[in-house]
């Protein structure tokens, strides 16, 4: 099962190797894009500043202390993101001597602030992406009837007896699914870095 947890942060500070890495960046690198994007980066300029943003989590990450009391690691990651932003349009502000860019300073600060509209719409997206990547990794646990029980209740909202009736199981089996896969949607969720 792919690991993206405390345990991969512990590997990635204290000895880290190419398949840590590539885990990593597989993990996180979809929601790093999804956010610049949003940002309205071009596609070249969203490849550079996400590699920024790495590179910044590869030599930061030995000095990273993971405390779920303190923080997660999602508003830590996000403080890297809005200090490479923040790099970034000051770099091209000067390029372009003060032209208009789309750029303000108080869209950035209200990132930076973990109280802010931005900050929870952050929070928003990261969690979407992490629960479709545990989603995903989860689905070969279960039998394909189990997954489609749970699937159609929970996602398609779906009422129980008719899944029940259409996959020729109990109305207690579409339950026991649905409990099942949660269970072990929990357990993958709390083994993820800051959720």
């Amino acid at each position: 099962m792919q690991q993206t947890s405390s345990s991969l942060l512990g590997q990635l500070k204290a000895a880290p190797d190419d398949d840590a890495w590539r885990r990593f960046v597989q993990r996180y690198s979809p929601i790093i894009h999804d956010w610049l994007r949003r940002q309205g980066l071009q596609d070249h300029d969203l490849r550079d500043v996400g590699q920024d943003v790495l590179m910044t989590v590869v030599r930061e990450m030995p000095g990273f202390t993971y405390d779920r009391r303190r923080g997660h690691f999602r508003g830590w990651l996000r403080q890297v993101v809005v200090n490479r932003l923040r790099m970034f349009w000051r770099q091209r502000k000067h390029r372009a001597r003060g032209q208009a860019d789309g750029y303000t300073e108080d869209f950035v600060d209200q990132l930076a602030d973990p109280n802010s509209d931005a900050a929870r719409q952050w929070n928003e997206v990261y969690d979407r992406q992490i629960s479709a990547q545990v989603l995903e990794t989860l689905r070969g646990e279960f039998e394909p009837t189990t997954w489609q029980a749970f699937w159609r209740v929970v996602v398609d909202s779906e009422k129980a007896a008719t899944v029940s009736a259409e996959l020729g199981i109990s109305l207690n089996a579409v339950y026991l699914a649905k409990s099942r896969v949660l269970k072990r949607l929990r357990q993958e969720r709390e083994r993820v870095v800051g959720l």
